[in-house]
């Protein structure tokens, strides 16, 4: 599908009242002008909305998604992309640690209210984000409007270190059934990420089990940052990013790519057969 890029500046309470930019991708098909879509929150790594992650985000929208990527250091700068290069990367894990979890959730929150509201979303939502932002697609899946969250290798999940004061609560909240009877989680981390230790992962992948909360958990020959097609320190992989992109949208489809109507849990007992 054909897509058009916009943005909506959207009013913030809980970030010195800056104003979030967030930009939105929206798939288009000639002649239907009122069709409508489901809708995706993209959160983005530390650099904001980079080219790497608005392409991602085109990507989905081509795909009949209409996509939302929120700014997520509005509170200290202006929407731009923070380079990749080291002073930037000082910057955005500097910033991550300045700005506050409540305002963290209040982007989230305030995203899935734009898509929501926009006349072109049919009001089902799933959530998507890479570093950082695989760890705010995470939180955004307490929110019972999202549908599905498709989490690519999220930091500070294991160690609860993001925000002011490096403490987070996102497992603690799992653990308090938070995320339990709610959207489908799918987590995907590359074995070879040294953001994410191997006991790391086995604590985020028995802390979601624990809670019975539907997850798939992939665990992938790659490192850190492996689907960025930017300045991606030579850790790139497009050929398992392709495969992946198809993973997610198989998710996105089945959860939120068509109206289900509301869940029953039939508790069917599985039949053990070869």
């Amino acid at each position: 599908m054909l897509i058009t890029k916009t943005y909506h500046d959207v009013s913030s309470k809980l970030s010195n009242e800056r104003p979030i930019r967030i930009f939105v991708i929206s798939p288009v098909v000639p002649g239907y002008p009122q069709a409508k879509f489901p809708g995706v929150v993209c959160f983005s790594e530390i650099y904001q909305v980079t080219g790497p992650v608005e392409r991602f985000a085109g990507q989905i929208a081509s795909h009949g998604y209409i996509v939302a990527c929120p700014s997520s250091f509005h509170e200290f700068e202006g929407p731009d992309p923070i380079p990749y290069d080291a002073e930037g990367t000082d910057r955005g894990n500097r910033y991550k640690i300045e700005k506050t979890v409540e305002a963290y959730d209040e982007d989230a929150t305030l995203t899935i209210d734009l898509l929501t509201s926009l006349p072109g979303c049919n009001g089902r939502i799933a959530a998507t984000g890479m570093c950082l932002g695989g760890h705010l697609a995470f939180r955004a899946a307490f929110d019972a409007r999202v549908l599905s969250s498709v989490c690519f290798f999220a930091t500070d999940i294991h160690c609860a270190t993001l925000g002011r004061g490096k403490k987070d609560d996102s497992l603690e909240r799992v653990r308090k059934g938070d995320m339990t009877g709610k959207g489908e989680l799918v987590m995907i981390f590359g074995k070879q990420d040294t953001h994410v230790p191997r006991s790391g992962r086995d604590l985020i992948r028995t802390t979601l089990e624990d809670a019975n909360v539907p997850c798939s958990f992939l665990e992938v020959q790659a490192q850190h940052a492996f689907i960025r097609d930017e300045s991606s320190k030579g850790r790139w992989d497009a050929a398992l990013t392709r495969s992946l992109f198809t993973f997610m949208l198989e998710v996105f489809e089945r959860t939120v790519g068509r109206d289900l109507g509301p869940r029953i849990d039939e508790k069917e007992k599985l039949e053990h057969v070869c």
